[in-house]
């Protein structure tokens, strides 16, 4: 989740810039950067780490000018360092980005035999050499930004400089967020609001598709089309703390509806659209002269990520027919587990600091076992001591109960299921296809539940005061049942537990009572007659029913208190799906009553020791 600040007009951009990117820390980042236009010199300085290193760098040595962009990196393409920070220069083109350029490496191999020379590994230098280009040619900064963004795939937020073009921002939105500041004889421009409250409470939000021409006097914007646009400016009235929050009201509410770009981030650039194709090159030094010498798979993770793990064995299982052991990390060390060479190891941690699942991986190194992290932070431990690493691009998730981190970790499962069963020659390209198709699909239909939130809202109120409540699933939506209980217990403090349905009868039923809230997820597929019997069987002891079950579902047998619909998908993607109304379900319980979202007590982020 990179941060993009921008400035033109009167004061000292510098400053401006680097005050904006302190607003933004919250975001989190590895690197950062400003280049500022200087009695007519291009300056830019950039550190890896914190904001502070940058402060240093510039203490003393600070660009005075009227015009400059400042960045601070998640990395993504090319591991935390000061080339790979923004902002990235080709010829007199200055450029920051937020977002994943998927055709990058096309891109830059056509640039490579024109003569270009790249100083980075970033998907974000193509950009500058690619408005270069069209600039060298004679174009207008305009028509070269409108050329090059053609000849892209994938989303961004940019910002761009012309040093021969020293009194203008230029602007272009696709997916990620881009936000101008209007000021007097002044404006601004970045990610996020909070850059630009102390400056300004007039906003004008860009569009996807857009592109503008900020100067000091004004903003010209064209739609995708080049037909100029009429904005709105809408005033903000929003604190500083709600502001970093996006207007939501905790941190993990906007992560739960982040989740659609996030999806999109995760897979974007991994697949490839019609051709039953999963691009995941890490992998490929799996395979030796094509084969593939694993005959075992341990996953080892803990908390939310095991339960992601979980759900990774019903896929690898079945798509890949290779048996997979899940392990909770903390115990995994002290079962004496049987490894050696043809073990594949893959631990899941969104921090990649966790300490138990660290552990876990350094004994498997030990043993021979070759190792696969799937991680969220670059460079993190777990990262840097795996032999492969397959990163989730989530971002930064601040609130302590993981919710966007899930998600992400379950689509990088999937696509690793897919391509492993693709090059194990187990299931052919259509099948591949339609997997992929279902995946392109996740964004739309987690919106449209999420712009439905208010129906699970009014459910969780409802049951707010319970004193339990109870999850039943089946099959690979087990797991799932188990991560919405997980969820609940979290942040409301209520008891919660998820249980097999199949087996209830073997001790879990004698819970249910009149008014016990039980909340089953019934999707259709080869297990749905049998979790609709269990549904019954609650139903007949006096529980209140609250069925999650695809739409167009009728359950007439049964009494629901309660039915909330998920929109059609496959078993391989139903579990991503299911998994977002339990996490809006487990927040507004947590909201109705007052407890401490975000924080949550006893809780910490990332559990760094034993």
């Amino acid at each position: 989740m990179c941060g993009i600040v921008g400035y033109i007009g009167r004061r000292n951009a510098t400053e401006v810039l680097v005050d904006g990117l302190r607003r933004l820390e919250y975001r989190g980042y590895d690197s950062a950067g400003v280049a500022v236009m200087s009695d007519g010199e291009l300056i830019i300085k950039r550190s890896v780490g914190k904001l502070e290193n940058l402060e240093k760098l510039l203490n003393g040595d600070m660009p005075v000018g009227h015009i400059g962009i400042g960045h601070t990196r998640w990395a993504t393409h090319g591991r935390p360092s000061e080339a790979n920070a923004h902002p990235h220069r080709a010829g007199d083109i200055v450029v920051v980005h937020n977002g994943i350029i998927e055709n990058h490496a096309e891109l830059r191999k056509a640039l490579i035999k024109k003569g270009h020379e790249f100083s980075s590994e970033t998907d974000t230098e193509i950009v500058a050499h690619l408005i270069h280009q069209f600039t060298e040619q004679g174009h207008s900064t305009k028509d070269a930004i409108v050329r090059s963004l053609a000849k892209i795939r994938g989303s961004y937020s940019l910002v761009i400089m012309n040093v021969k073009d020293p009194d203008t921002l230029y602007l272009a939105k696709l997916g990620s967020p881009l936000v101008v500041g209007l000021g007097n004889k002044e404006n601004f421009v970045a990610s996020d609001i909070p850059a630009l409250l102390p400056y300004t409470r007039k906003m004008v939000f860009m569009e996807d598709g857009e592109i503008a021409k900020m100067t000091a006097d004004g903003l010209v914007v064209r739609d995708k089309d080049l037909h100029l646009v009429k904005k709105e400016v809408k005033t903000i009235t929003w604190d500083p703390l709600t502001a970093e929050k996006g207007g939501f009201k905790h941190f993990m509410l906007k992560e739960i509806f982040e989740q659609p770009k996030i999806l999109e981030d995760t897979y974007g650039g991994r697949v490839a659209p019609g051709t039953g194709k999963v691009i995941l090159k890490e992998l490929d030094p799996l395979f030796k002269d094509g084969k593939f010498i694993y005959d075992h798979i341990y996953i080892v993770a803990c908390g939310t990520s095991w339960h992601a793990a979980c759900v990774g064995k019903y896929w690898l299982e079945r798509i890949c027919r290779i048996p997979v052991s899940v392990d909770l990390a903390s115990e995994f060390r002290y079962r004496d587990p049987i490894i050696n060479k043809n073990t594949l190891f893959i631990p899941i941690s969104q921090s990649g600091e966790t300490a138990d699942t660290l552990a876990a991986l350094k004994m498997a190194k030990e043993q021979g076992a070759k190792t696969l992290a799937i991680c969220n932070v670059i460079e993190s431990s777990i990262a840097r001591l795996s032999d492969i690493v397959v990163y989730t691009h989530a971002g930064p998730e601040i609130g302590v109960a993981s919710t966007k981190a899930f998600t992400a970790q379950l689509t990088v499962l999937l696509l690793i299921a897919l391509a492993f069963g693709r090059k194990l020659k187990k299931i052919d390209a259509s099948d591949v296809e339609k997997r992929v198709a279902e995946l392109l699909e996740l964004p739309g239909q987690m919106k449209k539940m999420l712009d439905n939130a208010g129906v699970i809202k009014a459910i969780a109120e409802k049951y707010a005061d319970s004193r339990e409540v109870l999850y039943i699933a089946r099959g690979v939506h087990f797991p799932v049942a188990l991560e919405g209980a997980l969820k609940l217990k979290e942040i409301s403090y209520v008891y919660s537990e998820g249980f097999a349905a199949g087996e209830l009868k073997h001790g879990p039923i004698a819970l249910i009572d009149n008014g016990t809230p039980v909340i089953a997820l019934t999707p259709n597929g080869y297990t749905y007659d049998k979790i609709m019997n269990n549904v019954e069987e609650v139903s007949a002891r006096g529980a209140d029913l609250i069925l999650l079950t695809d739409e167009g579902n009728k359950s007439d047998s049964v009494k629901a208190a309660a039915t909330i619909y998920i929109p059609k998908t496959s078993w391989y993607t139903s579990p991503i799906l299911y998994a977002l109304p339990l996490q809006l379900f487990a927040y507004y319980v947590a909201d109705h009553k007052g407890t401490d979202v975000d924080q949550p007590r006893n809780l910490a982020k990332s559990v760094t020791v034993e």
